[in-house]
């Protein structure tokens, strides 16, 4: 898509509006992670995601779902479940501001993630960002300074597969239609959560299921937002915006579970937004074509 074809208020808007849902969300997954388990959780965001897309695939018909980038949908569907559901255990062991900053961490990886897939090099300048980047991870990795957490480690992980799904959503958008998108990536996270789910099962109350509606539906909506965000404007512009979800939800940490950042995570929150956004920045200075 050439920068003349973009809309960039619209997607800024459209990310700012991702990160205020995407806040929210955590928000309920804590919650409702004390009722049944993560697996269950997952599978079910994503099982209603998929009975919301049928409507549009009646009155579109099965023609809608041809594409020739089957495996590059594969990907991205495989990355995008692994990126949530890493989140969501993450959100259920540590703070949630610690959870959400490593998740936005990504910006940092998709560079080494294009590096390895598409050959693409890095100018020497984009390397300090990456470093300052990756030093603030080690320290919010290190809550307590007393070596690596293993949740916080899975909260990295789900950036890493984050950074996968912002590659390949952006490269199918150059090709293929939002709801086409969304669509595969529902049923392919669908089938992926579906064993863990039968594995970890637990009775589901009443009480539960309007959590887990709110779920789905804030699920459903942020992964549209998403879409359209990167359909509309670049990464420079998508990525910086992203951290605003880090504000959103280190606030309903504060007010609702009375969690405060250490020293250590603040200084590591600073270099990982520095460095998100110094890489983002300087990779549209130097014309990237990714």
């Amino acid at each position: 898509m050439s920068s003349s074809s973009y809309n960039l208020s619209a997607g800024a808007g459209y990310a700012l509006a991702t990160t205020i849902v995407m806040s929210m969300a955590a928000v309920l997954i804590k919650l409702t992670a004390v009722m049944i388990s993560i697996e269950m959780i997952v599978f079910f965001q994503y099982l209603l995601c998929v009975l919301v897309m049928l409507p549009w695939l009646k009155q579109s018909g099965l023609q809608a779902l041809h594409t020739r980038r089957p495996w590059l949908h594969l990907i991205r569907g495989l990355s995008g479940w692994g990126c949530f559901y890493a989140y969501y255990l993450a959100l259920e062991k540590i703070p949630l501001v610690d959870a959400a900053l490593l998740r936005n961490s990504a910006p940092l990886c998709v560079p080494l993630l294009l590096l390895m897939w598409h050959r693409v090099g890095l100018h020497w300048m984009s390397w300090l960002p990456l470093i300052l980047g990756f030093i603030g991870v080690g320290l919010i990795m290190q809550p307590e300074g007393e070596g690596l957490s293993s949740w916080h480690l899975v909260g990295f992980i789900s950036a890493l597969a984050l950074a996968g799904s912002i590659v390949t959503t952006r490269e199918l958008t150059q090709t293929e239609p939002v709801n086409r998108i969304l669509f595969y990536y529902f049923l392919i996270s669908a089938l992926a959560g579906l064993p863990l789910a039968a594995c970890n099962w637990q009775p589901v109350h009443l009480s539960t299921l309007p959590y887990i509606l709110l779920i789905a539906g804030s699920i459903w909506l942020t992964m549209w937002l998403y879409t359209r965000s990167y359909s509309n404007a670049p990464a420079s512009v998508i990525a910086p915006l992203s951290y605003l979800g880090v504000v959103f939800t280190g606030l309903w940490g504060w007010m609702i579970w009375d969690q405060v950042p250490l020293a250590s995570t603040w200084a590591g929150i600073a270099l990982v937004v520095l460095g998100g956004v110094g890489s983002v920045w300087i990779g549209s200075r130097l014309k990237s074509q990714h």
